[in-house]
């Protein structure tokens, strides 16, 4: 979450105290982020200390802060610049299909199932949340966030159609290992190992 740059541009719009800003950041955003007042504070004093915002008190002794230009000129780079996606392939699932295919510790194809069930789940949750469309003028900061999540949900249920695919087209299917029956046989070694020993120490006596 960019909270500083986020509160720059808020301060862009006018001077405000650490409350205030908690509220309008959260107002903006529809109530889908939800800020701890102390991480606006600790937030605000490092823009103080950057440079970035100024502090001054009011006749009444409410601290308020202000933005300074060092700050408009971080929030207007802020602003223009595109934001990254996240680095492909270190996702948790990706990582959990890949160490199944390659461990063998359980069927990739059945971690690919057991994720489509529950992102269609949770795109059905998200489908019914949307607002009818006499309320979606007043929602559009709702709406944002939850057409985000829908296309997100939809985007990974095309991928984990692809992964399926591409698993079916392996050249030998993948290898699934029992752990339960692996672990058991650590045991009855390690077992008959320990016998083996204690039959030697008896021998030696």
């Amino acid at each position: 979450m960019a909270l500083k740059e986020g509160l720059l541009c808020l301060l862009a719009a006018g001077d405000s105290h650490g409350y205030e800003l908690k509220s309008r950041l959260e107002a903006t955003t529809a109530d889908t982020w939800r800020i701890n007042i102390g991480q606006i504070y600790t937030t605000l004093q490092r823009l103080e200390r950057d440079g970035l915002a100024a502090r001054s008190e009011t006749d009444g002794g409410r601290v308020v802060y202000s933005l300074t230009g060092a700050g408009r000129r971080v929030a207007s780079e802020w602003m223009a610049s595109p934001v990254g996606l996240a680095a492909a392939g270190r996702d948790e699932i990706s990582l959990k299909i890949l160490v199944a295919l390659r461990s063998g510790v359980d069927d990739p194809r059945r971690v690919v199932e057991r994720q489509r069930g529950s992102t269609m789940a949770l795109l059905q949750d998200y489908t019914r949340l949307k607002p009818d469309e006499a309320d979606e003028a007043d929602d559009i900061g709702w709406l944002l966030h939850l057409d985000r999540l829908i296309f997100s949900a939809e985007a990974e249920l095309r991928w984990l159609d692809r992964v399926e695919s591409r698993l079916e087209s392996m050249a030998e299917p993948p290898r699934v290992i029992d752990v339960g029956r692996e672990r058991a046989s650590v045991r009855e070694q390690a077992s008959a190992g320990g016998q083996e020993a204690a039959s030697r120490e008896e021998a030696r006596r």
